[in-house]
């Protein structure tokens, strides 16, 4: 019998594990992606801040002029000088991320895209997507010439009620054909929550930001309506806007009703910044039945022959769509397709054209058709 040498064994063993886990922890370590941030100015930064500090992305730069902004989150985040950058071209001559971020106004999203695209490199846009349908087709033109993904993040899209309510619909069929779709969308005001005041100067801009309730909390209804009618463009679109609060919000609306017109069924946009809290929800009545989103984890049922309606708590989403960067992980790999997605550039490319018609129809007083 040939002689086994038990402590050189065991010493291998234990190189062999040493080795795995160091290979594991490298492979850990190269699935963080590296992004560059585009501008500081949108509040949803701190999201990407936050996930900086659990140690779940790299940020390999930034790109923002204003040296307030610069100040603040070099000191929140513990960045050093090196990551800052005053504009982006600069910065991608130096650094080459997996993806941008674009975290500015919404009309200087096409700015991002025509320095990002001719580089090969990916972006993703916090909604909507553009401030005209001008500005989106000619990112969606430079997208599709460079063979780049150009995605827009909406915070709704990584709820579990959503995605369980759309599988309920789609897949299991729970409700029937959809008849209504309505989504009441905002808050008190962006000024009444206490948003920054570099985020307040271009959010109430109607230049910058393309209008006001009705592009920020219009596009959310406008996304999730367009995946549930699988990307097909409505026959019309007529839209009230307010200013109910003119002292506070002189430039733009602050308050928006959409109607949304499909062949069978119709979808209404509830907007505002004058809800007496915040809320994002979706109500969807079906022939048999009805499915309400209440919240990120909550649906709430009824059937066409139950007297009440059922509470459940949605079930978790799937990591690839548990939240943006998970998501853009998995697109960035080939291991998702956006297709006809909330994130899609096809979803928010009619986004876009939604909103520019309710717009229209706002200020002319009259239905637009599609």
């Amino acid at each position: 019998m040939q002689h086994i040498n038990f402590k050189k064994l065991y010493l291998s063993v234990g190189l062999i594990a040493i080795a795995t886990f160091s290979t594991s922890l490298s492979i850990h370590a190269q699935a963080k992606l590296n992004v560059v941030l585009a501008g500081l100015s949108h509040d949803h930064v701190n999201l990407i801040m936050n996930s900086y500090a659990k140690g779940e992305v790299n940020i390999i730069g930034i790109a923002e002029e204003n040296q307030v902004l610069v100040k603040r989150f070099k000191e929140r985040a513990k960045l050093p000088d090196s990551v800052f950058f005053t504009n982006l071209t600069d910065l991608l001559k130096v650094r080459k991320p997996d993806v941008v971020l674009a975290f500015n106004a919404i009309e200087d999203h096409l700015a991002v895209v025509e320095v990002a695209a001719p580089l090969g490199i990916s972006v993703m846009v916090e909604k909507p997507l553009a401030v005209s349908v001008k500005h989106a087709e000619r990112m969606a033109q430079l997208a599709r010439q460079y063979n780049i993904h150009l995605l827009t993040n909406y915070e709704t899209t990584w709820y579990d009620s959503n995605q369980e309510a759309y599988t309920r619909f789609k897949n299991d069929k729970a409700i029937g054909d959809i008849r209504k779709m309505v989504f009441h969308d905002g808050h008190q005001g962006p000024k009444e929550i206490g948003v920054s005041k570099e985020f307040l100067s271009w959010l109430t801009d109607p230049k910058k930001n393309g209008g006001g309730a009705i592009i920020d909390f219009g596009c959310y209804g406008a996304n999730m309506m367009t995946w549930l009618m699988d990307g097909a463009m409505p026959i019309s679109v007529t839209a009230i806007t307010k200013r109910i609060k003119p002292d506070v919000y002189p430039k733009v609306d602050d308050d928006a009703t959409i109607l949304v017109e499909y062949p069978n069924a119709t979808g209404i946009i509830e907007a505002s910044w004058n809800w007496p809290f915040n809320i994002k929800d979706m109500e969807l009545f079906g022939q048999s039945g009805y499915i309400q989103a209440v919240n990120a984890n909550t649906l709430r049922t009824k059937t066409s022959n139950s007297n009440n309606y059922t509470l459940v708590t949605a079930k978790p989403l799937a990591k690839a769509y548990s939240s943006h960067l998970d998501y853009l992980s998995a697109v960035l790999k080939g291991g998702v397709k956006p297709g006809k997605d909330l994130s899609s550039l096809e979803n928010n490319l009619i986004v876009v054209r939604i909103l520019e018609a309710a717009k229209q129809s706002a200020k002319s007083g009259k239905k637009i058709m599609l």
